[in-house]
């Protein structure tokens, strides 16, 4: 048979082909051959043909394949083209309202102008502008609170409302920065300007049915993780087929400078006549009317405007969502400092708006198989550990009462809080609670301190943190609280001053679909360096959730939490989660109040040594405080709770003294030549090494490398050494082994990325590229007979992992009083950031 022939197969050799086919889409030529052999029907084809048709069968799949995915993709872009389009028609609405009022106002202007005062001028505009932007609330009269007709009718108000806000121009929405509309992409993201509270609004696209979106944007707990509880207490159908529920909402207090927020409202679901499924809610208060709720004891009564969900069919399959959060959580009944916490839509939109959206995606991508995860794990259990985590760790932060929690007596000084929990079977949730099996257990002890941090990157903190954990942790105390977990716990805690730092290997296990959050498994491992550190010696674990590490989230929290585990890392693992958790205050920009809170904390920092120079609200791109939440847990025996108690208080003053150290090193001085010189190491040692750093450089070059002499004083050589703008560092002078850095002055910290403690842990093989370390061996012969070299152009990266780059390198030997070799300094000459 000609092989070039056309071949017209029958039915079932088409089936025979088939079923191979979906064993083995690709076989070999022995299988073809056999293939011929056992089937008959094909005896009379040639294996050639054979081939091409295998061939043609993985053509057509992949066509179609590909021809699926780009219909997909167009059924995206239709809809997200319907969703701009729709979104292009309210800005025009509101652009022809904001036209009206401008030529409106203009008119008022004219006619007060030609009969009034300046001053009357001036009233008459502001109130203008209030009537404009800030509508007041409407005053309705009291409703029935027995009455299902008086509650449907504070339902459809809230519904138009909610639209309104949704859809129309009921609110002035301004879009965030860096949020761009995509078939892929999380949706437009806008947040309110100049309204009451702090609004947000998002619309997007997700590839889930609207019932089943529905379902669960109404089950708040599991993707807010800022929600303690919502109680619904009441429902009532209604007779156009929705429901109204009355609901209790208790809130987390994001710090502990604050108490938790808690909302009683209604919330109703409808349909809409083109099929949309509505879930408006909205706050019950005298104005509105309806039922009194639950008294607010532990919490703070906040209030909610008309919010909710707005979720359409899409053609295709998937749902287009309109989500509107709108919320009034009384920011002057805090701290005028933390007032941006609770006056920033950003931070609404951040922990609110856009995390019920990424939620609903991760669970979309879920459904689909579209993500593999890891250790065999079924996703739903590991977005339990993360939520658990969370949970524990806020339950922690906030201390209610009515979990258990009471304040033990401070030492006099109000830095660190200790809360104690005696009943863990309310603290932990029934199911993990194995840490009551101990007969000696005594409960939970909690020790918490909040901060306040200036011109620091919360994302950049919180890596930091991360990847340095030996930079602030205590490995004695790590093995206390590993040995909690386990039948015979240490009987005193095990902290000690000059611990030996651990490694630590991370183990990733998950991370959301914008890899905004990540889970992980942290190895620390043991070493015994004398035989009464043999306990320590073992490697212990921890599991881990990191979030907010995006440098352009703005208005996001990072947060790093994490609990000890056991080997066996169960799903029914106990859990004990400590951590930090950074949120930005970025003031409102709005707000006639928001210079006034930068001043208050300007002077709070005054009391404890900051200064303010008076520029650089200009000069740095990092002028924003930030307020770090710092909660560490114990477990402990009866007899031993002051013990612990004591360890505690001491354990997270030392947390905070290194955290601190942290931010300064790592603030963005670079960027900002106003900001106030940091402090530098001062001790005699460091004096001595500056003056042989000077001294060693000009002898083998013959050029100063400072302005002053180095025969001048030494605080005058280190202070200049150590402000120098070129980073210069020193390590030790073997090349044969790996060289680990011993100094380095601010700007070399700041190239690095690191500390003057966790540089020892840094080794010079590290940072540089592979052209850099060819370079530097060939070159290092002539250092060790001349004394220096000059060293090209190259490439080297931080200890965060962010590339560097520089113009020259000079490298030389530093010799002591003795002439002998002490170290190799390097000087890195106009570096940066790529």
């Amino acid at each position: 048979m000609d092989s070039s022939k056309y071949v017209r197969y029958t039915p079932e050799q088409v089936e025979a082909l088939e079923r191979v086919y979906a064993e083995c889409p690709k076989p070999t030529s022995l299988k073809r051959h056999q293939l011929i052999r056992e089937c008959s029907i094909l005896s009379n084809i040639d294996p050639k043909q054979i081939k091409v048709w295998f061939q043609n069968r993985r053509c057509r799949e992949k066509q179609r394949k590909e021809a699926s995915h780009l219909q997909t993709v167009n059924r995206k872009l239709t809809a997200m083209n319907k969703l701009l389009m729709e979104e292009n028609d309210r800005l025009q609405k509101h652009v022809s309202h904001l036209v009206y009022d401008n030529g409106f106002m203009r008119q008022q202007l004219h006619t007060v102008n030609s009969t009034t005062t300046d001053t009357c001028c001036e009233s008459v505009v502001v109130s203008g502008q209030q009537q404009q932007q800030n509508p007041m609330p409407q005053h309705h009269p009291q409703r029935d609170a027995n009455s299902p007709a008086g509650l449907l009718a504070i339902a459809e108000e809230t519904l138009t409302e909610f639209l309104g806000k949704a859809t129309g121009t009921a609110v002035d929405w301004v879009q965030m920065i860096g949020m761009k509309p995509g078939p892929e992409s999380i949706g437009i993201v806008a947040v309110s300007r100049n309204c009451n509270g702090v609004a947000a609004r998002a619309c997007g696209l997700v590839s889930l049915e609207p019932m089943k979106v529905a379902e669960i944007l109404k089950d708040r707990p599991s993707w807010y993780r800022d929600c303690r509880c919502l109680d619904i207490l009441n429902v009532i159908p209604t007779g156009n087929g929705g429901t109204i529920e009355l609901i209790y909402l208790q809130t987390y207090a994001p710090t502990t400078l604050a108490p938790a927020r808690d909302f009683w409202t209604l919330r109703y679901t409808t349909s809409l006549e083109d099929g949309s499924l509505v879930i408006c809610e909205r706050s019950l208060t005298s104005n509105t009317g309806g039922p009194v709720g639950p008294p607010a004891t532990s919490s703070v009564r906040a209030k909610m405007l008309p919010s909710g969900f707005l979720i359409r069919p899409c053609e295709g399959g998937g749902s287009i969502i309109h989500i509107v959060d709108h919320i009034d959580l009384d920011a002057c009944s805090v701290p005028e400092v933390l007032r941006p916490l609770y006056e920033s839509s950003k931070i609404l939109a951040q922990k609110m708006t856009m995390a019920a959206f990424r939620y609903i995606r991760q669970i979309a991508q879920e459904t689909s198989g579209e993500i593999q995860y890891a250790g065999g794990r079924q996703p739903a259990v590991l977005r339990a550990f993360s939520q658990r985590l969370c949970r524990g760790f806020n339950n922690a932060v906030s201390g209610f009462i009515d979990d258990g929690w009471t304040i033990m007596g401070s030492d006099g000084v109000d830095d660190v809080t200790i809360a104690v929990n005696s009943s863990p079977s309310k603290f932990l949730d029934a199911q993990y609670n194995t840490l009551s099996i101990l007969p000696t257990f005594g409960g939970v002890l909690c020790a918490r301190a909040s901060m306040l941090l200036q011109d620091v990157c919360p994302a950049l903190l919180v890596r930091f943190l991360r990847e340095h954990r030996s930079e602030w942790a205590d490995y004695g105390v790590d093995a206390y609280s590993s040995a909690s977990l386990k039948a015979s716990p240490y009987a005193v805690p095990c902290a000690r001053p000059g611990v030996f730092p651990s490694s630590q290997v991370i183990l990733p296990l998950a991370q959301t679909v914008e890899h905004e959050e990540f889970l992980e498994v942290v190895r620390l491992e043991g070493h015994a360096f004398s035989p009464e550190d043999i306990a320590l010696s073992r490697d212990m674990y921890l599991l881990q959730l990191c979030s907010g590490v995006e440098e352009n989230a703005t208005g996001a929290c990072a947060q790093l939490v994490f609990a000890h585990i056991d080997e066996s890392f169960g799903d029914d693992a106990p859990l004990l989660p400590s951590g930090f958790s950074v949120i930005p205050l970025e003031p409102k920009s709005d707000s006639p109040s928001a210079a006034r809170t930068l001043d208050l904390a300007s002077t709070l920092e005054a009391r404890t040594g900051g200064t303010r120079p008076a520029g650089e609200v200009e000069g740095c791109n990092y002028n924003h405080r930030s307020v770090l939440t710092i909660a560490f847990q114990f477990a402990f025996e009866n007899h031993y709770r002051e013990n612990v108690a004591a360890m505690a208080r001491q354990y997270v003053r030392s947390i905070v003294g290194s955290v601190q150290r942290v931010a300064m090193a790592i603030a963005p001085s670079r960027l900002c030549s106003q900001l106030t010189p940091k402090s530098f190491p001062g001790s005699p040692e460091a004096v001595t090494l500056a003056r042989w750093i000077c001294r060693s450089y000009k002898n083998h070059t013959g050029g100063e490398l400072l302005q002053v002499e180095s025969q001048a004083a030494g605080d005058a050589v280190l202070k200049q050494l150590w402000h120098h703008t070129d980073s210069i560092m020193c390590c030790s002078v073997k090349m044969n082994d790996s060289a680990v850095f011993s100094f380095a002055n601010q700007a070399g910290l700041d190239m690095l990325e690191t500390t003057l403690i966790a540089l020892q842990d840094i080794m010079l093989d590290k940072i540089l590229d592979e052209a850099g370390r060819k370079v530097l061996l060939s070159e290092f012969p002539k250092i060790m007979q001349q004394g220096f070299a000059y060293l090209p152009a190259g490439l080297c990266v931080s200890s965060m992992g962010r590339p560097v780059s520089y113009e020259q390198a000079v490298a030389w030997k530093v010799l002591n009083d003795d002439s002998s070799n002490h170290c190799l300094a390097f000087m890195f000459t106009n570096w940066s950031f790529i």
